[in-house]
């Protein structure tokens, strides 16, 4: 890896690796600041307590930016340009819950510098996003 990640020509398929971080009651009311989604089911216990989640949940994406973070910083980390991504939201996401998001290469295009990762956040062994990111990487030959 070099100071600017991973160059194409380093990438093999199976190469992983990921990001966890623990969601706070500050994560989701700064995300509904930055983001502009102030749904209730996110900010109202009182609200969310009618819902079928019985308690507040994270926002779907702050726990998919997590994703950005492995892709941006660790696989194939700074240098790297998302290009997709699909999402498919399985679980709920609660206060204090710790979200583990993986990135894995599963190809890998050399001529036109891309790969293709499997992505998936899991809160201990539930899959709670499972997706696939398109990604530009680098190479030495610029």
């Amino acid at each position: 890896m070099t100071a600017n990640g991973y160059f194409i020509e380093d990438l093999t398929i199976g190469m992983s690796a990921s990001y966890g971080k623990t969601v706070s009651e500050a994560d989701i009311v700064l995300f509904a600041g930055v983001s502009g989604d102030t749904n209730p089911v996110h900010l109202d216990q009182t609200f969310a307590e009618k819902t079928p989640f019985k308690t507040r949940i994270a926002h779907g994406m702050l726990s998919a930016g997590f994703i950005s973070t492995v892709i941006g910083t660790k696989l194939p980390g700074p240098g790297a340009i998302y290009m997709s991504q699909t999402l498919r939201f399985k679980a709920p996401v609660k206060i204090g819950d710790t979200v583990t998001a993986t990135c894995t290469i599963t190809e890998i295009i050399p001529e036109k510098k891309r790969a293709v990762l499997s992505t998936v956040c899991k809160v201990g062994d539930t899959v709670v996003i499972e997706g696939e990111a398109l990604i530009m990487v680098p190479s030495r030959g610029k």
